[in-house]
């Protein structure tokens, strides 16, 4: 049976954060283009420049951000004449214990750093509004650390909104649908998809998990309301009816043909990865340290909330992801928790505050 941790000991568990930065620092990010007029998506080129404008070196966690220009992460807000292009990428969750100094890019202070982004055509839906002048805007949440924080120690890291630019590019000829680049060539098959049977049934207990902590995560909210101090904790000060639904169509949820899969045919693992949704399939593939992760009686003997290392809730994360389209604004107790503070309409889409705050009931 799962047991209730106090609000108390939750909201102490999220607040620390490792090798504190004196004050939050100043980021300002510039967009260019190599051309602003172009025949096809497949010849867009935009240059990010991220500038510290503050007075210490600082440590920025690269995924989800312009700084990320090797993996298919969704780095800017498209737009064409005011509608929102979709993101057809990959969203990862990330094990905050298990990032590695690759993970991050330091930028002194005063300085600032630059990412090309390329093969930007099969990450966004361009085909769906056809030919013309879209916006790219850099996404403005920043997760960053002091510049000497050791990797291993840092469980959570502070929010950043930083300032920032968008820069406009007119495709002319070619928006055609683009699908994203395997590694390697893989059969598509359904349900969970695994030649180790360990790790098979290791997939199949977390999702059977996951749909049962969303369930009561729905149960919880239904009687307790929007105005719970936990609920208010990850999803702020709304009467929104979204936490609820998200957690109930997780609870629901009974595809057949989605992939639930143990290899990595778009070779994103590493760098604390733990599991990844492809947006535009739904289908979700799980990184070698998700093994590590254990069963939700663990909850109460063994981990904490902050650890963020329950299996069930890791594929609820990801379920947020395929069923809601949650994005990835941040990752860690303590930045949910200010993200709820500050922006509770950016908590509710954040797939991180549904995998935390579950981890709480």
């Amino acid at each position: 049976m799962v047991h209730f941790i106090s609000f108390v000991t939750l909201a102490l568990s999220g607040m620390a954060i490792a090798s504190p930065l004196r004050r939050a620092p100043n980021l300002v990010v510039s967009l260019s283009t190599n051309a602003a007029s172009i025949s096809s998506v497949d010849d867009i080129s935009l240059v990010a420049t991220v500038e510290n404008t503050s007075d210490q070196d600082i440590k920025v966690l690269k995924f989800g951000t312009v700084l990320d220009n090797k993996l298919p992460t969704n780095s800017f807000t498209v737009t064409r004449g005011g509608q929102s292009v979709p993101f057809t990428g990959i969203q990862v969750q990330l094990s905050m214990t298990d990032l590695t100094e690759d993970s991050f890019v330091v930028i002194p202070a005063g300085q600032s750093v630059t990412a090309t982004h390329t093969n930007i055509g099969p990450l966004y839906k361009f085909h769906g509004l056809g030919v013309g002048s879209f916006s790219f805007a850099p996404r403005q949440d920043f997760q960053v650390a002091s510049a000497d924080s050791v990797v291993t120690d840092i469980a959570d890291t502070l929010r950043v909104v930083v300032g920032s630019s968008s820069v406009d590019v007119n495709v002319t000829t070619d928006v055609t649908k683009r699908d994203l680049e395997l590694e390697r060539d893989l059969e598509k098959r359904a349900k969970v998809t695994c030649s180790t049977s360990s790790y098979s049934s290791f997939i199949s207990a977390s999702y059977t998990e996951g749909k049962a902590l969303a369930s009561l995560a729905a149960n919880y909210i239904s009687s307790r309301g929007t105005s719970d101090s936990l609920f208010k904790a990850y999803f702020g000060a709304t009467t929104s009816t979204k936490p609820y639904t998200v957690f109930s169509t997780v609870a629901s949820e009974s595809s057949s043909t989605r992939t639930l899969s143990c290899t990595d045919p778009y070779a994103v693992c590493g760098n604390g990865v733990i599991a990844y949704t492809v947006t535009s399939t739904t289908n979700i593939y799980y990184c070698s340290i998700f093994y590590n992760e254990v069963t939700t009686s663990r909850l109460c003997s063994g981990t904490t909330v902050a650890s963020r290392n329950i299996r069930g809730g890791t594929t609820l994360h990801e379920l947020t992801h395929a069923l809601s389209g949650t994005t990835d604004v941040g990752y860690g107790c303590s930045y949910d928790q200010s993200l709820a503070t500050s922006s509770p309409t950016r908590a509710m889409s954040n797939a991180d505050n549904y995998n935390v705050r579950i981890k709480a009931l």
